[in-house]
């Protein structure tokens, strides 16, 4: 807590955010089953103005679950497939000639909203993911000769499927550690998949004149929100105020030292992995009603945002290991210390 803020003033404010974050939580959790540690990753990114990546096969709901939240928080939400031929004016927008006054007029393309989905983001060739990726740094898009700030929030959610690569352009590391978080989302588990099933059974038709259609789970979807702009700048003041020890940042700084420094390690992580990490860890830490980091949030978010961030030698992969193990091994070392 900062020494500003009058203490019932500070405690007000963490109750109402807390009372949002459940409430977030809660109207979710209709909707998509069993996926709370994605819920918290995307409340992380939201919260410190980061962008996530989510990586996993299709069908783990993850285009269900951003339209959820954005649905649940009142924000506005666009999505893009990405695909080979799409171009960076699909995306940033574009000049057009109008033929009555024979001027330009901007159209401003599907980048100018608060969250976008970036379908398949590794499917599009690398000057469109170069395109997007600036404008998530720079938080701004050029069209023409005018420069275009994006709205407030912006938060680019992408996703990736690790396993089909035909056709694919993967992401260089440069682009990679633009993101805050990358998450890899798994199968869920067999009683989870069983309330998917019984869910998925009772949806029902939906008529549609003189015929019907199948619902889906977009169809449970509502405009009913729990909280807006203000709840969201509220929630980042009091991350802000969360505190980090020097023995915190302490252990940030040596992890992320030693990834530079590994004899398995070819490519180490930037600057970018601690601060990254230290702000995901307070918003965790709020998230689980704290004012303050533990070393568990340490532990809970290292994969997420330092293990796209980091590349294993050739030799390190031909010896068998995994990047992930590796990481592992690197935070006993240091916190156990």
């Amino acid at each position: 807590m900062t020494s500003t803020t009058p203490p019932a003033a500070h405690d007000a404010r963490v109750h109402k955010t807390t009372e949002f974050i459940t409430a977030v939580r809660e109207r979710v959790g209709e909707v998509v089953v069993g996926q709370d540690v994605v819920v918290e990753r995307v409340l992380i990114a939201l919260f410190t103005s980061g962008h996530l990546l989510l990586q996993g096969v299709p069908g783990l709901a993850k285009t269900l679950l951003v339209s959820a939240i954005s649905k649940t928080i009142h924000l506005d939400f666009a999505r893009i497939q990405f695909t080979i031929d799409l171009l960076p004016s699909d995306i940033l927008g574009s000049e057009i000639l109008d033929q009555r006054t024979h001027e330009f007029r901007t159209h401003r393309g599907p980048i100018f909203t608060n969250l976008l989905l970036a379908d398949e983001i590794n499917r599009a060739a690398p000057k469109v993911q170069s395109a997007l990726l600036e404008a998530m740094q720079e938080r701004r898009v050029t069209i023409g000769n005018e420069t275009h700030r994006l709205p407030t929030p912006f938060l680019v959610i992408a996703t990736q499927n690790p396993v089909e690569q035909a056709g694919t352009f993967e992401l260089p590391e440069a682009q990679l550690d633009r993101f805050m978080l990358l998450h890899r989302l798994t199968y869920p588990q067999p009683e989870e998949e069983k309330e998917v099933l019984r869910r998925n059974i009772g949806l029902g038709v939906r008529r549609e004149g003189a015929g019907a259609v199948a619902k889906t789970e977009f169809d449970v979807l509502d405009d009913a929100q729990v909280g807006g702009a203000e709840e969201l700048s509220l929630a980042m003041e009091c991350v802000n105020e969360v505190h980090v020890s020097e023995v915190f940042m302490d252990h940030v700084i040596e992890v992320v030292n030693r990834t530079r420094n590994h004899p398995l390690i070819e490519l180490g992580c930037s600057p970018r992995a601690g601060i990254s990490l230290v702000k995901a860890s307070r918003a965790r830490a709020l998230i689980h009603g704290r004012d303050y980091v533990i070393p568990e949030d340490l532990y809970d978010l290292a994969e997420d945002t330092m293990l796209h961030r980091i590349r294993l030698s050739y030799e390190a992969l031909a010896d068998g290991h995994e990047p992930a193990k590796v990481l592992q091994d690197l935070l006993r070392e240091t916190v156990g210390e």
